[in-house]
């Protein structure tokens, strides 16, 4: 048993499929067939079924799939340890980031980056924060920057975060914007163009009309702020973005509070960067948490505008 015939059974279950795991590992289909079946030899027992037309893992496979995850990762963590110069950077770099922080974030991170470490490849993935858990489970990124979870596994580990303030919105010309201390329940008589009910934002707002027992009437759901806010620019309903994200199309309702939550941003999410507990970052992922600790650290909300 060794890394490549552990790691073509691993690619075979995350991709699903024995020709989309040849390509990820560039490699011809019977040379990933034949990985997996020295595997099994090895083992003397039957890992994927192949009965089906989609495949599935046997009980052996449910067995050896957590031992396998971890075999990898320590193969991974013992070259970092063994590595002949712990300070060269280089090489490739695998991230993931959400369509929010790869907008107003990471610009500035990898910008400086690419200035200091020009010979790191860095190979960046832009999906949704709960796609980028999933893909971070398979080992597909070394890091990943993204909305935090509130039910988040231990199996995930927290390099860095910080507070990403929101704002109750609409546009300046929404009769919304004309009351001068619009409460809670105004809100509640126009629609709201808010994320879907799956995350951290929706549930905050939901909770927040919970507790004065108000109607929510959420409009046209989407995980894209940008498209949230164009939508609310428009004066297609309210919503709630990120302080950064607003602008002179938007108007602020400072003043919509839950009487139980007087706080000056009611709403507030954590965003930060993760990786695999277990699963030590490479030089050049340490290098990139500093400079995002940095950066997050000296940045104000809404100093970076939209």
């Amino acid at each position: 048993m060794d890394s490549n015939t552990l790691k073509a059974f691993l690619t075979i279950v995350d991709q699903g499929s024995f020709s989309e795991a040849a390509e990820q590992l560039h490699l011809t289909q019977p040379a990933i067939s034949k990985r997996l079946a020295t595997l099994e030899n090895q083992l003397g027992t039957t890992l994927i079924d192949r009965s089906h037309r989609k495949i599935g893992l046997t009980d052996a496979g449910i067995r050896l799939l957590p031992h396998a995850r971890k075999i990898l990762d320590e193969i991974h963590n013992a070259r970092i340890a063994l590595s002949p110069d712990s300070s060269l950077i280089e090489g490739e770099l695998q991230i993931i980031a959400s369509h929010h922080i790869g907008l107003h974030h990471l610009p500035n991170w990898l910008h400086r980056f690419k200035r200091e470490y020009p010979e790191v490849a860095i190979n960046l993935q832009f999906m949704e924060s709960d796609t980028a858990y999933e893909q971070m489970r398979k080992r597909n990124a070394e890091l990943a920057f993204v909305t935090l979870s509130d039910s988040m596994p231990p199996s995930f580990n927290v390099f860095t975060q910080w507070p990403d303030p929101m704002a109750f919105v609409v546009a300046t010309d929404h009769p919304l914007a004309q009351l001068k201390h619009p409460k809670l329940l105004d809100l509640a008589k126009h629609p709201a163009l808010l994320p879907d009910t799956s995350t951290s934002t929706y549930r905050a707002v939901s909770r927040l009309f919970l507790e004065e027992n108000l109607p929510l009437n959420p409009q046209m759901p989407t995980n894209y702020l940008e498209t949230l806010k164009m939508m609310t620019s428009v004066g297609l309903g309210w919503s709630v973005l990120p302080l950064r994200m607003v602008d002179g199309s938007l108007k602020v309702l400072g003043d919509v509070l839950s009487k139980a939550v007087k706080t000056e941003h009611p709403v507030t999410r954590s965003l930060g960067a993760i990786g695999l507990s277990g699963r030590q970052p490479g030089n050049a992922a340490r290098a990139l948490l500093s400079i995002v600790q940095e950066a997050e650290a000296d940045s104000t909300p809404g100093d970076g505008g939209a």
